[in-house]
């Protein structure tokens, strides 16, 4: 519905609207954030990264405008489980001015069936939606719409009842992050309501998420991302992906690491950056890889995950979290001696023993919202608090 009181203005969507996004593909719809460079899709053949990356974790439009109503049009891409019980709708978050001012979803939209036995993708098309909140202070204010963090979404039209600028740098330190399923946002309740969205928040540091799910896997490609992409403060969590792809034994895993670690320094060479072990996850703690369903709880309508591995499988080098989070600790120490701005933090001081029986795993690998939100303020207050490894520099 039009109000024809006020003439709507169409803006286009350029990346100096985005923020979160390394890339913005044109489509024949619109636009599509991503979040690593073509270069890196390009070395990946994986079907899962591919989904993960183009899922705008941590992604948002940001503006200046005296709008009271805003329109958004977007194509999502909904996933479907063979299998899985429907998932809901991808949630878009609304700030004005930094407060929670809204919060709606996009019906409709491509389909994506995926089967996640057989490993295969099949897509359909469908149509265009709209976004639209109405009511903002008719005021000169910064507006964020925060994209679905688990959906894909193409935009097509941003219209407003008033003229659009881009809102001005904030001046914050930026916050890259790098992390497996739980850092994309996995069961949380909301794209602002992440647990790096609510660290961020806290820490007041700007976000750029490149938590994929199931795609933390130390791939060169994204360590390149990384390495080019201006930050402040970094960190990268490591461990549970290798794990539930079975993909590598401690003989790799060392020098990956490494590897992975040296080429976020030719970009960042003294950039504060901090390593981060697995959180608690009981079914991987001392049981290698993979991570597969389990039958029974698909036949429930519920997933739940089980540990396909061989505990006697750890004296021949694969992996448990146990195992990853020792070599962690011995690599960062390592390197510390010579990189003094290089630190470690134990994932379980985030969520360990005690956080598990209060608030246990629903599937076995993910957390919940509640969850979410004290592994986000565990990290704010050890991360990114004065003194801590992450502790932003003054604001300019």
């Amino acid at each position: 519905m039009h109000d024809h009181a006020h003439p709507w203005t169409t803006t286009p969507i350029t990346p100096g609207l985005l923020r979160g996004a390394l890339d913005l593909e044109r489509t024949a719809h619109g636009v599509l954030p991503h979040r690593l460079p073509a270069r890196a899709r390009a070395q990946c053949a994986d079907g899962q990264l591919a989904m993960a990356e183009s899922q705008p974790s941590g992604v948002r439009l940001v503006f200046r405008t005296r709008a009271t109503a805003v329109e958004l049009d977007t194509l999502p891409t909904k996933r479907v489980y063979a299998g899985a019980p429907p998932r809901p709708d991808g949630v878009y978050d609304l700030l004005v001015d930094g407060r929670p001012a809204g919060r709606g979803t996009v019906p409709g939209g491509n389909t994506l069936f995926i089967d996640m036995g057989s490993g295969t993708f099949d897509g359909r098309p469908g149509p265009v939606g709209t976004l639209r909140f109405t009511g903002l202070p008719e005021r000169d204010k910064t507006v964020e719409i925060w994209l679905p963090h688990d959906e894909t979404t193409e935009l097509v039209a941003l219209r407003t009842d008033a003229p659009v600028e881009p809102a001005p740098d904030p001046g914050r330190a930026v916050w890259l992050h790098h992390g497996s399923s739980i850092s994309h946002g996995s069961d949380a309740e909301s794209p602002t309501a992440t647990w790096p969205a609510l660290a961020a928040a806290l820490g007041g540091v700007e976000l750029v998420n490149l938590g994929l799910g199931g795609g933390a896997l130390l791939d060169p490609f994204t360590a390149r991302a990384m390495r080019d992409t201006p930050a402040d403060l970094i960190s990268v969590k490591i461990g549970i992906n290798l794990v539930n792809t079975d993909l590598m034994r401690l003989r790799a895993f060392t020098p990956a690491v490494h590897g992975f670690l040296d080429t976020l320094r030719e970009g960042h060479p003294t950039t504060p950056l901090l390593v981060v072990s697995p959180l608690l996850c009981p079914i991987h703690e001392d049981t290698p890889g993979p991570s597969v369903p389990d039958p029974g709880s698909l036949a429930e309508g519920r997933l739940r995950f089980r540990a396909a591995g061989d505990p006697a499988e750890r004296a021949a080098g694969k992996l448990t979290l146990a195992v990853i989070r020792d070599e962690l600790s011995r690599v960062v120490t390592q390197r510390a001696a010579d990189d003094p701005h290089l630190h470690h933090l134990d994932g379980r001081s985030l969520y360990g023993e005690a956080d598990f029986a209060e608030l246990p795993l629903p599937d076995g690998l993910h957390p919940d919202a509640a969850a979410h939100r004290r592994i986000g303020e565990r990290f704010a207050a050890l991360a990114f608090a004065n003194g801590g490894p992450l502790s932003p520099p003054p604001a300019v």
